[in-house]
């Protein structure tokens, strides 16, 4: 199905599935024009999608629910010019990679890369293959730390069958675009879910004024978190509403859910900044009923396109806006940390995976009743 192009690409994705938006949910703060982290100007995403056969897990045969997202931070032909960049962990049991050197110098650079728990180690190996076949003569004889991180997708995937390959790493990269991009199962979200519904990929944007320039801050989440009688959406608990079908039996919770948020902005920000709006992307999740359990890989990174020339060489000036003044990019992280986990969701299938696991979509008709949004 595909999008028609009198609807706004903030109440669908391209493939025509509806977003929290088009199913009419009032949702907080002025999104941009595509209401994805594709939003913040340079910024692109793509996907690697590994759908492959039905039954009985044998390991290393399927079945294979799973992926690669790769969000490449600024345009390929200067995609190794770092950025300034903050990191935080709300819940650490989980993996990110090329934090060490995030929190040491403040930067980063090269494409980011998602996917499932066992896989992140080639997701982060043949992005320094990709840098390097593109990029030979920036990395011929020097070092490359690039972002990779996962969220566990084995309740649906073949986990442990290895399927993900460095190919697939670089298709997402060289498939990233900007514009509208696709939610729900795709890319490193494929076999991932929330408060046991179907979930994974979500992106949502804010538009923020400051002085006489506006400037936009995209998330973009990995969702896998959540018990459902948890569940909120716009301030009501739902997990545990009657309006809601009941769970099926052979859908499970588990505390091996993680979720990971990417937030990017135009708005100029120092390091130390950064690290705080990755901080406040923990109260979107809390919104929506997240709680950060135990086995859970809460992980979020944050970074600016806005300064350039960041290297050596020479005394470096950069602008920032002044913590005084940060608020309302505290809020619209918040306000898109939420939506993109509700895309994540809304945008979404049932998906049968190994072993007949079936993970059911979220309702849009029930959710809709419970919060009073029919008629």
């Amino acid at each position: 199905m595909s999008l028609n192009p009198m609807t706004p690409a903030w109440k669908s994705t391209p493939s025509g599935k509806v977003r929290a938006r088009g199913l009419g949910l009032p949702l907080e703060g002025k999104c941009g024009p595509c209401n994805a982290i594709t939003d913040v100007a340079g910024v692109s995403v793509g996907y690697s999608t590994l759908i492959e056969g039905d039954g009985v897990l044998k390991q290393g045969a399927g079945p294979v629910r799973t992926g690669v997202t790769a969000i490449l931070p600024r345009p390929r032909e200067t995609i190794h010019e770092p950025l300034f960049a903050g990191f935080f962990s709300l819940n650490g049991n989980g993996e990110l990679s090329g934090t060490h050197y995030i929190e040491e110098t403040g930067k980063m650079a090269l494409p980011i890369t998602i996917t499932n728990t066992h896989s992140c180690g080639i997701a982060r190996d043949a992005t320094i293959r990709w840098a390097v076949d593109w990029l030979a003569e920036r990395y011929h004889d020097d070092f490359a730390l690039p972002v990779a991180a996962e969220t566990y997708d084995g309740f649906l995937n073949d986990i442990n069958g290895f399927h993900v390959e460095a190919r697939h790493v670089l298709d997402a990269i060289d498939a990233a675009h900007g514009g509208p991009i696709e939610e729900g199962s795709v890319g490193g979200g494929t076999g991932m879910k929330c408060f046991g519904f179907k979930a994974g990929s979500g992106t949502s944007s804010r538009l923020v004024g400051y002085e006489d320039e506006e400037f936009t801050v995209g998330v973009f989440v990995q969702a896998n978190f959540g018990t459902r009688r948890h569940l909120s959406v716009l301030g009501r608990n739902i997990g545990t509403d009657p309006d809601l079908p009941p769970m099926v039996t052979n859908t499970k919770d588990t505390e091996l859910s993680s979720i990971i948020a990417i937030i990017a902005t135009d708005a100029p920000f120092l390091p130390h900044q950064l690290k705080r709006l990755a901080r406040r992307a923990s109260f979107g999740i809390g919104r929506t009923g997240g709680m950060a359990t135990h086995g859970s890989g809460d992980l979020f990174l944050a970074f600016s396109t806005a300064a350039s020339d960041l290297g050596g060489g020479a005394i470096r000036t950069v602008r920032f806006i002044p913590d005084e003044d940060i608020d309302p990019f505290f809020e619209a992280v918040v306000q898109a940390t939420e939506e993109a986990i509700l895309n994540s969701m809304i945008a979404n299938q049932t998906m049968v995976g190994r072993d007949g696991n079936l993970v059911p979509a979220l309702p849009h008709e029930a959710v809709k009743r419970v919060l009073g949004l029919e008629g």
